[in-house]
């Protein structure tokens, strides 16, 4: 369902998905002009036909022409909020990874062990993977002036990793798991989370993400739990 211009002033999911007109329970929020809500509401638009055209004819194939008329729009129009189609990419891309970042934190926080919390993890980022199964191909099958975007991956991830190690040195304080370096641990798990993800992309699988979520967590606990079979090799990653 497309936004409207209402949905963004009644909503509060609307307002989240728009860049927010209104910040309600902070200090000293206010409401931004019509013509704020209006220019925010216009980029949303462009970065969901964006997501669209790019998913149904890949980068490569899409033009500025399909976006606009995707999003009901003159070109022109597309011009005054994004300089090109790689930009108008890297917006998309750096606003689904950051919503993925939010959604995987909140799986995580809504997790009272460890070991759900990594199952939170690997099922969030498996789960928005197959929502936009196609739109994440292109992240894949395309370089050259995309690569940016590939080097802003760990930026992207640091926040979830970082509450993934501290989870991690936690759970190993209380003596639930083998002490080992923790962020080390974390970056583990988002590579095979990765790899799965890859995986399930290529293959067009049909096996729930719950299941392959659940496969990855019993690969991983044992290896947190199980006592050390020689030195332990520290350092970050």
């Amino acid at each position: 369902m497309r936004l409207t211009i209402q949905s963004l002033y009644y909503t509060n999911e609307s307002f989240r998905a728009a860049g927010c007109a209104f910040a309600p329970g902070k200090a000293g929020g206010t409401m931004k002009s019509k013509q704020q809500v209006v220019s925010e509401f216009r980029r949303a638009e462009i970065l969901d036909a964006a997501r669209t055209i790019f998913a149904r004819r890949g980068f490569a194939s899409a033009t500025m022409d399909e976006v606009a008329r995707e999003a009901g729009i003159a070109k022109g129009t597309t011009y005054l909020y994004f300089k090109s189609k790689v930009e108008v990419y890297r917006a998309v891309l750096d606003h689904d990874m950051k919503a993925l970042s939010r959604s995987t934190l909140e799986r995580m926080g809504a997790a009272a062990s460890l070991k759900d919390k990594i199952y939170g993890f690997m099922l969030a980022r498996l789960e928005n993977a197959d929502n936009r199964r196609e739109f994440f191909k292109i992240m894949d099958a395309e370089n050259g002036n995309l690569a940016l975007t590939r080097r802003q991956y760990r930026d992207w991830l640091r926040e979830p990793v970082l509450r993934l190690a501290a989870a991690i040195e936690e759970a190993a304080a209380r003596g639930e798991i083998r002490a080992l370096p923790a962020e080390k641990a974390a970056w583990a798990v988002v590579d095979m989370t990765r790899g799965t993800v890859q995986r399930r992309l290529l293959a067009q699988t049909h096996v729930p993400a719950e299941q392959d979520a659940q496969f990855l967590l019993e690969f991983v606990w044992p290896a947190l739990t199980a006592p050390p079979t020689g030195k332990l090799i520290t350092g970050s990653r």
